[in-house]
This record gives C-alpha cells, sequence and structure tokens, in this order.
C-alpha cells in the first residue's frame, strides 16, 4: 500500500503538470492541505519536501512553497563536457564564481587520485555554479602544475577546458568517472542553497592527456533536482 505522504504528493505532481498550478504561483498552505487531504501536518511536510527535492516547488520562509519550473539539464555521463560548454545550450547563462584558487603542495588524497610524487605541486580551484540565481554545483578541481604552470581567477570563472586546449596546446583525450550519492558535507551546506535537500550527486573525475598522462581531477558536486544524467549505450555482438 502506498503511504499517505506518496499518494500526496503523486496528486501534486500532477496537478502542477497538468499547468492547475502555474510557475511562481503558491501552493495551498500546509494547514489548507491537511484539512484537504485529512491528514497530519507532518504527512504534508513530508510531501512538500519530496516535491522541493525534486525541482517542483521552492520552499519560502514567510510566503509558503512557490511553484518552479521543473526543467532538468541532461549532463552526459560518457562525454567530456565542460560546464561552459553546457552552459551555452541552456536558455539561460549560468553563473560561475571562483571560490578559491590557489598552488599549493596537496594532501595524501589528492595525491593518491593524481599518482604524484612528494615534490608536486597541483592548482586547487573551487568553483559555484548559479543557476537562475541558485547555487546548485561545487567543481573542485586539482589540476597538476607540471602540466599547468599558470592560470588565473578570469580563466577559471570562463572555461579551464577552453584555456588548455586552445591556449597551453594540451590535447584531453578521455576520463575515468566515478558517481556517489552522499549526504552533504559543511562545505557543502555552507557554499550550496541546499534547504529542504539530503542528499548531493557527486562526479569524481579522472582526466587525461592524449599520451594517458593523469593531470587533473575534480569532484563536481550537484544538487540532485537541476539534473539528469544521461548516457547511451550499445550491446555488442
Amino acid at each position: 500500500m502506498t503511504n499517505k505522504y506518496l499518494m500526496i504528493h503523486n496528486d501534486l505532481v500532477r496537478q502542477i503538470e497538468a499547468g492547475e498550478f502555474a510557475p511562481r504561483a503558491l501552493l495551498p498552505s500546509e494547514h489548507e492541505l491537511k484539512d484537504h487531504y485529512k491528514t497530519s501536518r507532518e504527512t504534508i511536510r513530508k510531501a512538500l519536501t519530496l516535491l522541493a527535492q525534486q525541482g517542483y516547488i521552492q520552499k519560502v520562509r514567510g510566503k509558503g512553497s512557490i511553484v518552479i519550473k521543473n526543467a532538468k539539464l541532461d549532463f552526459p555521463v560518457s562525454g567530456l563536457v565542460s560546464f561552459h560548454e553546457l552552459a551555452q545550450k541552456m536558455g539561460e547563462m549560468p553563473r560561475t564564481i571562483v571560490h578559491e584558487l590557489s598552488l599549493l603542495k596537496p594532501d595524501q588524497y589528492i595525491k593518491q587520485q593524481l599518482n604524484l610524487s612528494g615534490k608536486d605541486q597541483v592548482w586547487q580551484i573551487s568553483r559555484i555554479r548559479e543557476i537562475s540565481g541558485e547555487r546548485v554545483i561545487l567543481d573542485k578541481d586539482y589540476l597538476n602544475e607540471k602540466f599547468v604552470p599558470h592560470i588565473t581567477k578570469e580563466i577559471c570563472e570562463h572555461s579551464i577546458f577552453d584555456y588548455l586546449e586552445n591556449e597551453l596546446n594540451l590535447t584531453i583525450s578521455f576520463a575515468k568517472k566515478e558517481i556517489i550519492v552522499e549526504e552533504p558535507d559543511e562545505e557543502d551546506k555552507r557554499l550550496l542553497d541546499l534547504e529542504g535537500f539530503h542528499n548531493i550527486v557527486i562526479i569524481k573525475n579522472y582526466i587525461y592527456l592524449e599520451d594517458t598522462s593523469l593531470f587533473q581531477y575534480t569532484e563536481s558536486r550537484h544538487r540532485p533536482d537541476k539534473f539528469r544524467f544521461v548516457d547511451f549505450a550499445r550491446r555488442g555482438h
């Protein structure tokens, strides 16, 4: 038997997708929904939290639950596409905020990810991706200084891949990827808009040059409501 909060959630989704609640419209209050569905306030809150996590509504303190456009962006899993390239396909231009850019000696974890020796240094770059005024991605990039001797904040605000390929003439060839779902850590909570969300999707990228040199490790930490991770597979015979 379906849980009561899921039945309410499914009914509200049906109404939103049918246009009965237009984008930017307010849903009925928790009290009104409680009376309408003849259930507890806690059950209504669980249904609304799930709607928020799926990108149907935004909870605004003092106002209530506002219906938002539910459009997930296709993020290719198997391709090597920069955020800047993905942004060009969006109707609304996102914003990149460079939170940190520094050259440092990596800790043990980053040494292991990039197979570094004790003398190697890395560029540590932390960038927040903002879409429609919401901070939804935290990109944490680590680049081996041996391959990238110089980089600036302006380059990081635009496209690192564009700089590597067209200014440094590096040939980026392939990547190994790992996708996991975790609870957000304190940095995620501080830098991203995660109210109502209890998980983030993390894509770990190990990026290689044409000569198979591993030169970049990236953790791209996504709020789960904005993206649909897609791939194409063909069965071999």
